[in-house]
């Protein structure tokens, strides 16, 4: 079959130097590189033919780590590299804060909340008990302290609403699934261009949040649930979709996507999935899929 690595760098010279090694190091167990392909800044395609995509994945991951060049990579086959539906977490993924220790930090908790938000996405504890004892934390918090938090503490990491946004004008789905907060995904997505969001509910009474959260509680289940619908309602299979996320409640959805992608993720998710952005910025996921930079829409 026909193989893809791509490669995203600091500079298209860096990218091109690690695609020769890359092709270099694979002759035991690839085909000779049928071509090498510039798509954008620092972003490079390396074509070759192998029978398995276990080994060049070893291969490509022990040159960047031995290289030291802070650089990103994804190998998959070459058909289908395009996907039809993208499902993104959003807390630490497509903002760059988790929003829950943000309006605990309202409430004075920061400390308590971010200890428990740090095990549960690295997998330690259970999604769902950690949500309802880290909400537990905000009751009496004030409403006006949610669009507060937004304004104030809420930005979208580099590269997202391009992403979002050319992904859209290719004719894909976006959606955004999140183990937070209806308040926050709603003006995210909207921000961002996702076509429709997924969350949790916080509850109220009066002016003031209950300290609990709406039941079922959306975690880890919930967001491959989500994929899988949203895919069906395409009427497309789960391979044709592209999945992001950071944390422990992701790699349900990121391992039944085409492409699970983990992004400044914990050390858990980064060795389950397909592959990992560590220094690019979003971008890098339509590098992996084959767009150039002239086809960017923002």
């Amino acid at each position: 079959m026909l193989v893809v690595i791509t490669l995203v760098a600091s500079d298209t010279s860096t990218a091109t130097q690690l695609a020769g090694r890359v092709g270099a190091a694979l002759a035991p167990v690839s085909g000779p590189a049928e071509r090498t392909v510039v798509l954008g800044p620092g972003a490079v395609d390396l074509v070759v033919e192998a029978a398995e995509l276990a080994p060049i994945r070893r291969t490509v991951l022990d040159i960047l780590d031995g290289a030291d060049a802070g650089a990103d990579a994804c190998v998959q086959p070459w058909e289908g590299r395009r996907k039809r539906l993208l499902v993104a977490d959003m807390d630490s993924t497509i903002i760059g804060c988790e929003c829950l220790d943000e309006l605990a930090d309202f409430a004075g908790a920061k400390a308590q909340v971010s200890e428990i938000t740090e095990r549960a996405m690295r997998g330690e504890i259970g999604f769902e008990g950690a949500l309802r004892e880290r909400v537990g934390m905000l009751k009496g918090l004030p409403l006006t302290a949610l669009q507060q938090c937004y304004d104030e503490r809420v930005r979208l990491n580099s590269g997202a609403e391009t992403l979002v946004k050319t992904m859209a004008a290719h004719g894909a789905r976006c959606v955004l699934v999140s183990g937070g907060f209806e308040f926050f995904t709603r003006r995210v997505a909207a921000v961002a261009g996702f076509h429709a969001d997924r969350a949790n509910r916080l509850i109220e009474a009066g002016e003031a949040l209950t300290g609990e959260v709406g039941e079922p509680i959306l975690g880890r289940e919930a967001k491959l649930a989500a994929l899988l619908e949203e895919a069906a309602g395409l009427g497309i299979d789960p391979a044709e979709a592209l999945a992001i996320g950071d944390g422990a409640n992701d790699l349900a959805m990121l391992g039944a996507a085409g492409l699970g992608v983990a992004y400044r993720a914990k050390p858990l998710v980064a060795a389950e999935a397909d592959a990992r952005v560590d220094h690019a910025d979003l971008t890098a996921l339509l590098y992996f899929q084959g767009y150039r930079a002239d086809q960017f829409s923002v």
